[in-house]
């Protein structure tokens, strides 16, 4: 009768030359299913011992001298990875970036709406990245346009932090405002 634990598949992010009787290395430092350590020995009577613990042998650590391996239910610690990885996946939190567009010369009603849109999303936690284009000879009136910024960023100062100050690049000049830490 073949040992069905031979015939597992080791799933795709996990070196397939590390698991079971795959393990290249001829001496390896053994590390019992409990977390004792074994001690060196060869690999084929670190597989026989955890063949007969009816367990995998897993090399954990490929680069070590000797290279170091781990008695283990294969299966359980595959579980435990994928829930790991799960549980760092749902923790992390995505920034969103909304982004609006004014122009130099902008209608003080435009003005108030686009506020009222930005401070929104800030509030949601959003990040806002104003940007505001030049076109034909507006680009040789760039102090209309930074006192247009500085009032849009002004109107926002009590729920926001500036992370990057106004900067012209080619016709575009760009800012990009942020939550204060408190705001939720």
């Amino acid at each position: 009768m073949s040992d069905i634990r031979n015939r597992k598949v080791a799933p795709n992010n996990v070196n397939h030359d590390l698991f079971n009787d795959k393990i290249p290395f001829k001496e390896v430092r053994v590390i019992g299913a409990d977390g004792e350590q074994l001690g060196v020995m060869s690999k084929r009577k670190a597989q026989s011992i955890a063949t007969s613990q009816n367990l995998d042998l897993l090399c954990v650590a490929p680069k070590a001298k000797p290279p170091v391996c781990k008695i283990l239910d294969y299966g359980r610690y595959h579980f435990e990875q994928q829930k790991k990885e799960k549980e760092a996946k749902r923790k992390q939190h995505v920034v969103e970036i909304k982004s609006l567009r004014l122009s130099p010369v902008v209608e003080e009603h435009d003005f108030q709406t686009k506020l009222r849109h930005a401070r929104k999303w800030l509030e949601a936690g959003m990040k806002v990245k104003i940007d505001m284009r030049f076109r034909g000879r507006m680009i040789t009136r760039q102090e209309t346009g930074r006192n247009t910024m500085d009032k849009f960023m002004e109107a926002c100062s009590d729920i926001t932090n500036v992370e990057k100050r106004p900067k012209l690049e080619g016709n575009t000049m760009s800012v990009t405002l942020s939550p204060k830490k408190t705001q939720k």
